[in-house]
């Protein structure tokens, strides 16, 4: 009996983890706060108690653009392999101006990028403020919409949706959230996410 409980423990340890792998900006790399306060970490500390476990990789780095993130995702996806990948990249494009076709173009890259090495995608979109122009703004919203569609991937319109009509769950800046909204917006990531757990891989 003994050993037989022993084999099995061995074999859980040998069998890999599926593991989501997010690509992110500012916002999902815990700015301002210490990275266990991130709704990332929150989300790998609750992916560890799912049967199977799932392993977090926050490949997420603060300013990061689509051009940071297209140039970035081969090299991830070859050495985590993962089964999932998010896609939460976007906002300092547009909050530069730059030209939309290119940020698409870099999100699309991303998107087949990680569909061809076998791994799911959750596109998580953002907005900008109405100060860039109803063209632009509109523009954006309607990339990641397209880009979901085009690709058939699984899109979250808005990151900040639940805390975006005020400024109490944001830092002094205006533009990150603060502590209090980290789980906020992890419950909102897991209504899109959760889905995509279970499901077989493209």
């Amino acid at each position: 009996m003994v050993a037989a409980l022993t084999l099995l423990a061995l074999a859980a340890q040998a069998t890999p983890r599926p593991t989501l792998l997010v690509m992110g900006d500012s916002l999902s790399a815990a700015y301002g706060l210490s990275e266990d306060q991130g709704w990332v970490a929150m989300l790998g500390e609750r992916l560890a108690e799912r049967q199977p476990a799932w392993e977090v990789v926050n490949a997420s780095i603060s300013g990061e653009t689509t051009s940071g993130g297209a140039s970035r995702i081969a090299h991830a996806l070859r050495q985590h392999r993962p089964d999932l990948v998010l896609i939460e990249l976007g906002a300092n494009d547009g909050l530069r101006g730059l030209p939309l076709e290119l940020a698409e173009a870099n999100l699309r890259s991303m998107i087949e990028a990680s569909r061809k090495s076998g791994a799911r995608v959750l596109l998580v979109g953002m907005q900008i403020p109405p100060n860039y122009g109803p063209q632009y703004t509109r523009g954006f919203i309607d990339m990641y919409r397209r880009l979901a569609t085009e690709q058939d991937v699984s899109l979250l319109p808005f990151l900040l949706e639940p805390i975006s009509r005020g400024l109490v769950h944001f830092q002094a800046d205006r533009l990150h959230p603060n502590a209090e909204a980290q789980p906020i917006i992890l419950d909102h990531v897991w209504q899109t996410l959760e889905p995509l757990l279970d499901a077989d891989r493209p």
